[in-house]
Parts: C-alpha cells; sequence; structure tokens
C-alpha cells in the first residue's frame, strides 16, 4: 500500500515538473538537443531575473543619487561641512575687509556676521582687515542723519567685530599680504561707496582706497577668489576689467516682501564695462573666468526676511571655498 502512495506522489510531481518545463519559453531553456546543456530550469531564469532587477535598482539608485546631488547644490542654504568638502579644511586662510561698523557709515553688521558664521562653518581660517584712516562721516542709526560733533576711525570701528584675541585681532588694512591668504571678502555696507571709495560723491568716476585698489588687483592677479557683497562690486568693477557680477534687481520691484531701492549702483557698474546678472538676494553670480563670486544681500531692503540675506551669504562663501581649492 504504502508502495502504491510512493508510485503515485512521484507520477505527480514528474507531471509537475514537465509542466513547469513546458511554461519556460524556448529562448530562455536550451533542450538537450544540444548535447551537453541542460535545461536552465524554472530557477535559473529566476535567479536571471533576480539579477536583471538588482542593476535596474542600483542603476536608479544611482541616477536618483546624482539628481539629488544636482538638487543639493540648486539650494540657497550653505552646504554643513565636517570633512572639508570646500577647499582645504582648517587649512585655507581668508581675508575679510570691512570699512567701519554699521549699515550707513561702514559695514553692515548682519553681512560681517554672516560672513564669518558662514566661513567658520566651512573650515576657514579668517582675518579681519580695515584701513587705519578716518570715515567719512558718522551716521546716527536712529534718526538717519549724519552726526557732526563725531569722527570715527575705520579700524578702530571695524574693531567691534572684533573679539581681540589671536588671529581675529583687527589688522590695518596696508599690511595684508595677498601670499598670506587663499582669497579676500568684502562685505557690503554704505562704507563701500563712503570710505573705500569716493562713489558717494563721485560716482561711476570714483577713486578707491589705495590699499584697497592695490588688494583688488594683487588677488585677482594671483587668480586667487574675491567674495563681494550688496554693493562690494562697485569696488571690483572700477579697477579690474571685463567682470561678471551681481548686485540683484536692474530696476526697483517693490513688493510687500522688499524693495530694492539702489539700482542706480547696478548702472553704474554697467558703466563701468562690467555685466550685471539679474539675482535674488539669497543667490551668488559666480564669475569663473575672473574668480569673483556676488551676491546681492542687503541691496534688497527687507524688514524681517533675514534668512534670505543669510543664505545668500552663504552661497558666496561656499563658492569662494570651492574655487580656493582648485
Amino acid at each position: 500500500m504504502k508502495k502504491g502512495k510512493g508510485l503515485f506522489r512521484q507520477s505527480i510531481l514528474s507531471s509537475q515538473k514537465r509542466s513547469l518545463q513546458s511554461d519556460v519559453p524556448h529562448a530562455t531553456c536550451k533542450t538537450i538537443k544540444e548535447p551537453g546543456l541542460a535545461c536552465i530550469g524554472v530557477q535559473s531564469v529566476a535567479r536571471l531575473i533576480f539579477k536583471l532587477g538588482s542593476v535596474i535598482m542600483l542603476a536608479s539608485r544611482a541616477f536618483l543619487a546624482k539628481q539629488a546631488a544636482a538638487t543639493l547644490a540648486r539650494q540657497p542654504a550653505c552646504l554643513v561641512h565636517h570633512g572639508g568638502d570646500w577647499g582645504n579644511w582648517g587649512n585655507t586662510n581668508i581675508a575679510v575687509v570691512f570699512s567701519g561698523c554699521g549699515w550707513w557709515d561702514g559695514t553692515d553688521v548682519h553681512e560681517a556676521a554672516y560672513t564669518m558664521y558662514h566661513l567658520s562653518r566651512n573650515g576657514a581660517r579668517f582675518q579681519i582687515f580695515a584701513p587705519n584712516q578716518q570715515q567719512m562721516h558718522v551716521m546716527d542709526h536712529m534718526k538717519m542723519q549724519p552726526s557732526t560733533s563725531d569722527n570715527r576711525n575705520m579700524m578702530m570701528e571695524s574693531a567691534r567685530f572684533s573679539h581681540g584675541q589671536g588671529t581675529m585681532q583687527m589688522n590695518d588694512l596696508a599690511k595684508l599680504d595677498v601670499n598670506s591668504f587663499d582669497a579676500v571678502i568684502f562685505p557690503g555696507g554704505h562704507g563701500i561707496v563712503k570710505n573705500l571709495s569716493t562713489f558717494s560723491k563721485d560716482g561711476k568716476d570714483c577713486k578707491l582706497n589705495n590699499d584697497v585698489e592695490r588688494v583688488m588687483k594683487e588677488f585677482h592677479r594671483a587668480r586667487k577668489p574675491i567674495g563681494l557683497s550688496s554693493m562690494a562690486p562697485l569696488l571690483a568693477c572700477r579697477v579690474l576689467p571685463s567682470l561678471e557680477v551681481t548686485m540683484g534687481y536692474e530696476r526697483d520691484e517693490t513688493s510687500r516682501w522688499g524693495r530694492w531701492p539702489n539700482t542706480s549702483m547696478v548702472q553704474a557698474v554697467k558703466s563701468m564695462g562690467a555685466r550685471h546678472n539679474t539675482r535674488e538676494p539669497y543667490e551668488a553670480y559666480v564669475d569663473e573666468k575672473n574668480k569673483v563670486i556676488s551676491t546681492p544681500s542687503f541691496m534688497w531692503e527687507t524688514d524681517y526676511h533675514y534668512h534670505y540675506i543669510f543664505d545668500g551669504i552663504g552661497n558666496m562663501v561656499k563658492h569662494v571655498m570651492r574655487m580656493t581649492a582648485k
């Protein structure tokens, strides 16, 4: 009886095996008509399909990773670096040039702080400089009027950004040596047009502070990156030929988000021979040929959207660091 059950079960299994083999396409199953070759079988076909699926999945992952990287590269926020993706981590030296302390008569405090923050975040060492000279005037930032009874030194005012220790100590711009630094950055503020140049008086025919002009030309000649925010492109465009920069919009398009009241400076830059490119305040424009990176920042006046300025300066610093690695 047991022998009969065994034969019956064996007959059923043989029938199922023939049925499965008959379902396999002839293109994928080599029959015994080819001597020495056995049928691949259902399991082999399944393994082949599994391997093909794995290859497709890996290719899809690589494609998605590439797309994600491209998307991240276009984001306004500065990339967070912990391993030195840009520049030489911990050994990239950046000079930062100030023109006083305060939007209306020196370097804007936000642009200065954001610049130093992003340099720190990107692993750079930096030192701050300013001319050891008197500034044009002192503004009452409450009344928006010049003070007639006060006169201040640019270097002493800029020292407010320094903690006064080690390499963070304030330095005289006259002592800035291009050979000691990998790049230079000029944050914005009205000190650009009042203290570092005569633009507020002479417009497009302005003259630059002697050391500012020297620094610009030396870094450009040495093929080292120059970072510029808000009004600072005026300085570079005045003494360097054929630059491409951004100062934001070319006309004031006031909205509930903000306004562009200094578009006359954009026209001045164009009259100096530079090419202007429209960008949002959170973006940066990169002149790869001249290694000049600019961002509109506070050329765009806003009451509370300061994070856009923060992101724009972050993008500028990111590209400055990238170019120091070349």
